[in-house]
């Protein structure tokens, strides 16, 4: 059984898969409709750090008590990337990009906050499941593309896909992240305050 599996070509997924029409538009359709709803949501995200509530004073503040250094800097920092990924992933404009902003995001709020909450969104304070859901798309688009229907596919910007976009937001979301904590986050000197 085993030699005759090993006799069977390998083949890896071929465009025929999306050949038809139908296909094709199911795939556009659903890639739109993912983009719009997570960058619109991650956009209002970063506008209401900035016009909701404390506004930015109160981002800050509650970014300093997180233990971020410089946190009025951080807190515009998280809210401008929340609005400019948000956008750009709505559009389907470097993609991969925005995808690595949203990601940095939550590889940030996972590790400062969420993370140490548990699983489910509904434990008090929240917990991993919508950040980790949020990164997980924010990398499968940049592995997937934004599709036909965006101005990635109408300017012909193609840093999709595998390994391009995979490694993009990798190193700059992941990376990007983790470089932000390294840089600004000491928690135990808020403990020690």
């Amino acid at each position: 059984m085993l030699a005759q599996m090993m006799d069977v070509p390998v083949t890896m997924m071929s465009t025929d898969m999306y050949a038809t029409d139908e296909m094709a538009n199911g795939l556009n359709l659903g890639l739109l409709i993912i983009r719009v709803v997570v960058g619109v949501t991650l956009a209002t995200h970063g506008l209401n750090k900035i016009f909701g509530g404390g506004k930015i004073a109160g981002t800050a503040g509650w970014f300093g008590s997180m233990g971020m250094k410089m946190p009025k800097a951080n807190a515009w920092i998280a809210a401008l990337t929340e609005i400019g990924s948000g956008a750009l992933l709505a559009l389907g404009f470097l993609t991969p990009l925005a995808a690595a902003g949203m990601v940095a995001i939550m590889v940030v709020a996972l590790i400062t906050t969420n993370m140490k909450k548990g699983w489910f969104i509904f434990n008090p304070g929240g917990g991993s499941e919508y950040v980790v859901v949020l990164a997980a798309v924010g990398i499968g688009l940049a592995c997937t593309g934004a599709g036909e229907w965006s101005i990635d596919h109408a300017a012909d910007i193609d840093w999709a896909g595998v390994p391009k976009g995979l490694i993009i937001v990798l190193v700059a979301g992941i990376g990007g992240g983790l470089l932000q904590l390294a840089t600004f986050w000491r928690p135990k000197s808020v403990a020690s305050n």
